[in-house]
């Protein structure tokens, strides 16, 4: 695995968010690959509840100013970065003052999900890979954690599906459970299907819940993580059957690695179909 680029896509990272089962995931198989001669960035979304002083974020001029279009309209793109101290890893993070700046992750104080989430994914997508064309680093594997990151599956897919630079990624999605409760804006369906992608790889986001945009994400991956150790009977079902090369689950003092044995052994030797 020496040499070869890791890109993590990861809705949150410790130590920039507080420490849960995802935060401390996404950021331990990254720093444990780093340590094993692997190159890595980390993307995450620059919520406004992450202090920029205190982990000396600061904006990268020549990777910022460009606009995404989100259901037809101009989105300016921030992109800031920081080091996460001691492991000599860079973080990326996607901003928008419209969709980050609030100081709350996914729900207002009423802990009811943002209307906008379902942009905010959009955006965060379309953001981490238009920065990684700018960085002009074409990666090997792209391990996607989080909700808010599991659209970009679909993207790559689909959206950017000329995209020379990413012709011979493969996409790994971690699946973790529970992550909000109800659904998101039901248009989510028709700001996705705006951007031309094919009917038949949006029909899981007709109804926004978790579990179907888990579902869409792994549709659209090479290989699937189970990050959690338990799901409902229906969405186990659908993992088991879907045909995508898997990874059960492991414990916390195993899945370092565990995931590095998994990209070489399964996910590196995967054919392109």
């Amino acid at each position: 695995m020496k040499d070869k680029r890791i890109l993590y896509v990861s809705s949150e990272v410790i130590p920039y968010l507080p420490e849960t089962e995802l935060s401390s995931t996404a950021f331990n198989v990254a720093k444990f690959a780093h340590s094993k001669g692997v190159q890595t960035r980390i993307f995450m979304p620059r919520f406004g509840v992450i202090n920029e002083r205190r982990h000396q974020l600061h904006e990268v001029i020549r990777l910022s100013g460009m606009n995404l279009i989100i259901n037809d309209m101009d989105m300016p793109l921030i992109i800031k970065v920081a080091s996460i101290p001691k492991e000599r890893m860079q973080v990326y993070f996607i901003d928008n003052d419209e969709y980050f700046k609030r100081k709350a992750i996914y729900t207002d104080e009423d802990d009811k999900l943002f209307n906008d989430n379902d942009e905010r994914m959009i955006f965060f997508a379309k953001g981490v890979v238009e920065t990684v064309k700018k960085l002009n680093w074409a990666p090997d594997i792209i391990h996607v954690h989080g909700w808010m990151a599991s659209l970009l599956p679909m993207y790559l897919k689909e959206y950017y599906k000329e995209e020379p630079l990413f012709t011979d990624s493969k996409i790994v999605t971690s699946l973790y459970n529970k992550e909000f409760e109800g659904e998101l804006n039901s248009d989510l369906i028709n700001k996705v299907k705006f951007d031309k992608i094919n009917n038949s790889s949006v029909a899981h986001l007709e109804k926004p819940t978790h579990e179907n945009i888990l579902r869409n994400a792994v549709m659209n991956s090479d290989a699937i993580i189970k990050g959690s150790d338990a799901y409902s009977e229906e969405f186990e079902q659908f993992i088991n059957e879907s045909g995508v090369t898997l990874l059960n689950y492991q414990s916390e003092e195993y899945l370092t690695e565990a995931y590095l044995d998994f990209y070489k052994q399964n996910v590196l030797e995967l054919q392109d179909s």
